[in-house]
């Protein structure tokens, strides 16, 4: 007879080896996805587990009505947000939330839980609900891998969108950009940027372009300026100035910036082209102009009106200025300029 402490290395062994084998990676029925999107600077990133129809009848029987859903398979469906967002006009703090949904015939309600590490919804507690809210599903194309997709793409929004069988769930999510892209430049002007002009000029030119509080803008193009003052955050002030309506201020401002010593052409140029960029176009042409004013035998000023010109829609001038260019503009420009008058119908 085998002695015990024989039989029970041997159970060992083979309980030992049987969890080994259990624990082997095989493919999974319903595979692993993840689909993101970026809206302004706001990451969206859904990572779920795909089930197939496989010829089930899915809405009410696989997947039953009134009762939560893991809104995929296997681990919890998973939705995160890299900044604050509004989904379906609710409120949403940046984070990663478990996605669960309660399928009826007609509305469908969607839950986002602080609990996102469950199996599922097997562990479903609605004390962890962040959010609830109802959208009506769609009839959709078959489908037969549940997947989400983003539609309705925009700057500031779009639809992220459950699809499966013969059914959609659109949810809209709204990002404020312009909130977030400032709270990120100030974030990153706690940083080396802050120590020179460019950065605190730049915010508040972005600030001015979106028409997104102008006092603070003043006081960043101020900050600008009290680090370097030159001819770029000076116009910047007088456009925030002149948005603010206080035009004598900023002709003021204006004038002063141009009679800044040191002022060469490129400086001016540099000008026409961030107030072109930030759509600014008669202001860039001014710019331009004068620049032709002050150094007309340089190709480049020349270059730079026409371009300003075609970008207004202005061809039979912009075709004039290229032509002047390109009469006294280096070799190595040349052909550039050609291939431009070529294309100017």
């Amino acid at each position: 007879m085998l002695k015990f402490s024989t039989v029970l290395a041997i159970i060992v062994f083979l309980v030992i080896s049987i969890s080994a084998q259990q624990n082997l990676t095989t493919p999974q029925a319903s595979q692993e996805a993840s689909v993101s999107q970026r809206i302004g600077l706001t990451d969206i990133v859904i990572t779920y587990h795909r089930p197939a129809v496989n010829k089930r009848e899915v809405w009410g029987a696989l997947v039953p009505y009134e009762q939560v859903w893991r809104a995929g398979a296997n681990e919890n469906t998973t939705i995160s947000f890299s900044t604050d967002v509004t989904v379906e006009n609710n409120k949403v703090a940046a984070g990663t939330y478990g996605l669960h949904m309660i399928p009826t015939k007609d509305s469908w309600t969607i839950i986002f839980s602080k609990d996102n590490a469950a199996w599922g919804s097997f562990f479903y507690n609605q004390a962890n609900d962040v959010v609830r809210f109802t959208v009506n599903p769609v009839n959709n194309e078959f489908q037969e891998w549940l997947s989400y997709s983003f539609d309705g793409l925009s700057a500031n929004s779009t639809t992220l969108s459950l699809k499966w069988e013969k059914l959609s769930i659109p949810i809209k999510i709204d990002v404020d950009v312009n909130a977030t892209v400032i709270a990120n430049m100030q974030k990153e002007l706690t940083g080396i940027p802050g120590f020179f002009w460019q950065g605190w000029n730049q915010i508040a030119l972005y600030a001015l372009t979106n028409n997104y509080n102008l006092d603070k803008a003043q006081s960043w193009v101020d900050r600008s300026i009290g680090i370097n003052k030159n001819l770029t955050n000076m116009m910047t002030k007088s456009l925030i100035l002149e948005s603010m309506g206080k035009s004598e201020d900023a002709e003021k401002t204006k004038k002063e910036a141009f009679a800044l010593p040191g002022i060469d052409e490129t400086q001016v140029n540099a000008l026409g082209y961030q107030l072109m960029g930030i759509g600014k176009t008669e202001e860039a042409l001014e710019i331009f102009e004068k620049n032709t004013v002050d150094h007309p035998d340089s190709w480049n000023v020349w270059d730079s009106l026409a371009e300003g010109l075609l970008t207004k829609g202005d061809k039979v001038k912009a075709k004039q200025y290229y032509e002047k260019a390109l009469g006294i503009a280096p070799e190595n420009q040349k052909d550039r300029i050609k291939g431009i008058l070529t294309n100017i119908k």
